[in-house]
């Protein structure tokens, strides 16, 4: 996958890296893989494949302390598994005549238990990566829908199966990939709630919205719901997988809702909740600390643009002033906070406002993040302030940061100085914005119909205005106001706009 042609993600809030390894340390599986490695020393018989003979699965689930769970021979096998996929455990010696083999512990179980935090780290990837193939991989009782004792295996085709590695895997990469987003953008998510099943199978679905609602009624079409479902419970089997290796906390789906099979038939799966009902439990998901972390580790290996706040901490004024207005309101005051720490703030202001200058395209999202930036500032900054008053691009932001701290001896802006500033405001306001988005396209119109509400002769002095996006901010004017005379005195307004301009 090449990460190109995709957009930067939205960036994530993460701990340090010591504090996700030790939360890496403290996942079962990862603590009980090592636990067997170390129980391994003395070396332990397995099959070929390294998998625990009976004598020695015995040994283990003993040696996890997990004779009383009822799936103590499971979780050992897991982590086990774990153990081996990681380097925790190595094959020491091999009897290709007995099919045997003997194991013992790998070199890597002292880069777990004493290593620096990105071994631990690199480690807990890896086995993420080989447990990831095994929730995307479906049993043969899955694909085939019967019992495999009852199938003759000198007639099973594999190769005719209906199962597409790579599909599977791009569907819960998908899914994690939507959690990742709601991570990085939902507050409440990024704070630990967590996010219905039923939310995130939707999301995956995705149809078409003719296919979604029949004619006139507004709600999902039954082949949407049932579409639904199924996802939901291909869902519920792979996040019951995952959630031992610390990468997402998951409330499964309860088991009353599920209609066993009856007569040797599958029964459908649960349907959708009506909106008054308990929505935890139709199952419930969030990607841990951890788990973003891993699941961004994923994207940037896949080449994807997936930043962290904080990434800028170190960067040069200009790159945080174009990214600080597109990123959510927390993670934009967390990522300007990280760019002031440790900087003199008069000399910091100085920078913001020098990268701020420009007549290019993307100076007016410059100026607004330079605002964001400003904000957080107190008066040791202005004097800087004070010093571009009269700059013809700066003036205008300076006199509302001035004003907002009631600072004395603040001239008052000329009304050619307003107008400029109205229209490179909302020239980055359309620079952060998706007008196809009904959600944004509403934000706009109401801060256009604000805008001609505060200034009733706007158009007839906002296409004078020398300014580079004039045009273009008038002719957007005229597409979402929503006064239709409004408007069209607004496109009027940006023809001569263009005219002058000529």
């Amino acid at each position: 996958m090449s990460g190109a042609d995709l957009p930067t993600l939205p960036p994530v809030r993460l701990p340090t890296e010591a504090e996700l390894a030790r939360d890496a340390l403290s996942v079962p599986l990862v603590s009980r893989a090592a636990a067997l490695a170390r129980w391994a020393e003395s070396g332990v018989p397995v099959g070929a494949g390294a998998e625990l003979l009976a004598a020695s699965l015995a040994g283990a689930v003993t040696a996890l302390g997990l004779e009383a769970e009822e799936y103590g021979a499971e979780l050992a096998v897991e982590a086990w598994n774990f153990a081996v996929d990681t380097g925790l455990v190595e094959i020491t010696e091999e009897d290709e005549d007995a099919g045997t083999a003997t194991a013992a512990p790998g070199a890597d179980l002292d880069r777990l238990t004493g290593g620096a935090p990105e071994d631990v780290l690199d480690l807990w990837a890896d086995g993420l990566e080989a447990v990831l193939a095994d929730a995307a991989t479906p049993t043969l009782e899955d694909l085939l829908g019967e019992d495999l004792e009852s199938l003759d295996p000198a007639g099973l085709d594999l190769e005719a199966l209906d199962w597409d590695a790579d599909e599977e895997a791009a569907f819960l990469d998908s899914a994690l990939a939507q959690l990742y987003l709601l991570a990085a953008t939902d507050e409440k998510v990024a704070a630990g709630a967590m996010v219905p099943l039923p939310v995130v199978a939707a999301a995956l679905v995705v149809p078409d919205e003719e296919d979604t609602e029949p004619e006139g009624t507004g709600e999902p079409s039954d082949e949407t719901l049932e579409e639904v479902s199924a996802v939901m419970m291909r869902l519920d089997e792979q996040f019951r997988v995952l959630e031992g290796t610390g990468l997402l906390e998951y409330d499964p789906v309860d088991p009353a809702l599920i209609v066993e099979e009856s007569e040797g038939e599958a029964g459908p799966a649960p349907e959708l909740p009506a909106e008054e009902e308990d929505l935890t439990r139709y199952g419930q998901v969030r990607l841990t600390p951890l788990g973003v972390y891993g699941v961004r580790r994923r994207m940037r290996e896949a080449g994807l643009d997936a930043p962290a706040v904080g990434d800028l901490a170190t960067a040069d004024a200009a790159p945080l002033l174009l990214a600080l207005p597109r990123r959510a309101h927390g993670a934009a005051q967390a990522e300007a906070e990280g760019w002031l720490a440790g900087r003199d703030p008069l000399t910091a202001a100085r920078e913001l406002l020098t990268a701020a200058r420009g007549t290019d395209p993307r100076a007016p999202l410059r100026r607004l993040g330079c605002q964001l930036a400003l904000s957080l500032l107190g008066p040791a900054a202005e004097p800087a302030l004070r010093e571009v008053l009269d700059d013809p691009e700066l003036g205008g932001l300076a006199r509302v940061w001035l004003a907002d701290r009631d600072a004395a001896n603040v001239p008052a802006p000329g009304p050619e100085m307003v107008y400029w500033l109205t229209v490179d405001t909302l020239a980055a306001q359309l620079a952060t914005v998706d007008e196809e988005d009904p959600g944004e396209a509403d934000e706009l119109r109401t801060l256009v119909d604000g805008l001609t509400v505060q200034h009733g002769t706007f158009f007839e002095h906002a296409w004078r205005v020398d300014h580079p996006a004039t045009a273009e901010v008038l002719e957007a004017i005229g597409r979402l106001h929503p006064d239709p005379a409004l408007a069209e005195e607004a496109r009027a307004a940006a023809l001569r706009a263009r005219s002058r301009a000529e």
